[in-house]
């Protein structure tokens, strides 16, 4: 018998559940889409596959991924073939039928340091997502060991603090669009200066501040959190910031559920995980707090089934307006998605 290879479908298979609350509404915020011909692809066929593996999820927010820019044209409006591209595949969710998540909304990337073509750029997104357009990511994630993460971040070193950032990120305050932030969990301090300097934009912190546990923080779990608990305190403070509860399901996290014969059960995540959910929760109460899949990038661990029952087994000590908020309202509200009814 050949070896199951680890994050395959039938690797994924091998851990099998209920599921939980079948009949609860979900707004999946955080997931990508790409095409890489001959390594990896996840398009609308992958997405539904898991979206509609048991759970009712109604819509979802694509989160760019730097996938499918344009090959040729001017260099600041090539980010706006990946618009093109997820527009493309939303219109074609919407003709699924019942059962089948529908994408709502597009957060895209742009160069939010380039003042001089910002407004050019924000356009071009607009007309690209037909209607979806609803912010920008434009990531800070940077670490001095890329060498020992998966997915090490590519952003410049003090992009937080940079006049220019910041400046571009007041244009999408004034314009009504949000940001995404995506970084580690030692550079939590500098986006709450960000979020203290640019209070009229709202900001949307992925990942949990993304806790490293590989590499050189293998051995620091402890230690990391501690200081997280106290950052994530602290970006709460700040009424302009909502919270995003997932992507903790990644390799760089360091749980070690990529690099396992079987994947993690739902059980195995509450256990390991259920503080830095409890705590940023507590910090930021359920109306600023929204559920997320991280979908692909979160499967190198867990199944899409076997992810939300967790998420729901965590939520289960909640009130149901509580729940609503976390696994559906925050979303729509932030993401200003269509209303869509709660059943």
């Amino acid at each position: 018998m050949s070896e199951i290879k680890r994050g395959s479908e039938a690797w994924l298979e091998q851990v099998v559940e209920d599921v939980i609350e079948p009949e609860r509404s979900i707004v999946d915020p955080h997931h990508h889409l790409w095409h890489y011909p001959n390594i990896s692809t996840y398009l609308l066929d992958e997405l539904w596959k898991d979206t509609g593996s048991g759970h009712r999820i109604a819509k979802t927010v694509f989160i760019e991924c730097r996938a499918n820019y344009r090959a040729d044209g001017p260099e600041h409006l090539r980010c706006v073939g990946e618009t093109e591209f997820v527009a493309q595949i939303a219109d074609a969710s919407t003709r699924g039928g019942p059962g089948r998540a529908v994408i709502s909304g597009i957060v895209a990337y742009a160069d939010l340091t380039r003042g001089d073509v910002l407004q050019e750029v924000l356009d071009a997104h607009a007309t690209a997502g037909k209607g979806l357009f609803r912010g920008i990511r434009h990531a800070g994630a940077r670490d001095t060991t890329p060498g020992a993460l998966t997915i090490p971040g590519r952003a410049v070193e003090g992009l937080y603090g940079r006049s220019d950032f910041r400046e571009g990120m007041k244009v999408l305050g004034r314009l009504g669009l949000s940001y995404d932030t995506w970084h580690y969990h030692h550079q939590n301090q500098a986006f709450a200066d960000l979020a203290r300097a640019v209070p009229d934009t709202t900001m949307v912190l992925d990942h949990f501040g993304t806790p490293l546990g590989v590499g050189p923080y293998a051995d620091q779990r402890e230690q990391i959190f501690m200081q997280w608990k106290q950052d994530i305190a602290d970006i709460a403070r700040c009424p302009n910031v909502v919270a995003k509860l997932g992507g903790l399901a990644m390799p760089d996290n360091g749980f070690g559920w990529d690099k396992r014969d079987l994947p993690a059960s739902s059980d195995e995540l509450v256990q390991a995980q259920r503080r830095y959910y409890e705590h940023t929760i507590e910090s930021f109460g359920p109306g600023r707090c929204m559920f997320e899949s991280n979908f692909p990038v979160d499967k190198r661990s867990i199944s899409y089934r076997v992810l939300w029952n967790a998420l729901k087994k965590l939520a289960a000590g909640y009130s149901e307006s509580e729940k609503h908020e976390m696994f559906f309202g925050t979303a729509t509200r932030v993401y200003r998605l269509a209303d869509a009814a709660r059943n």
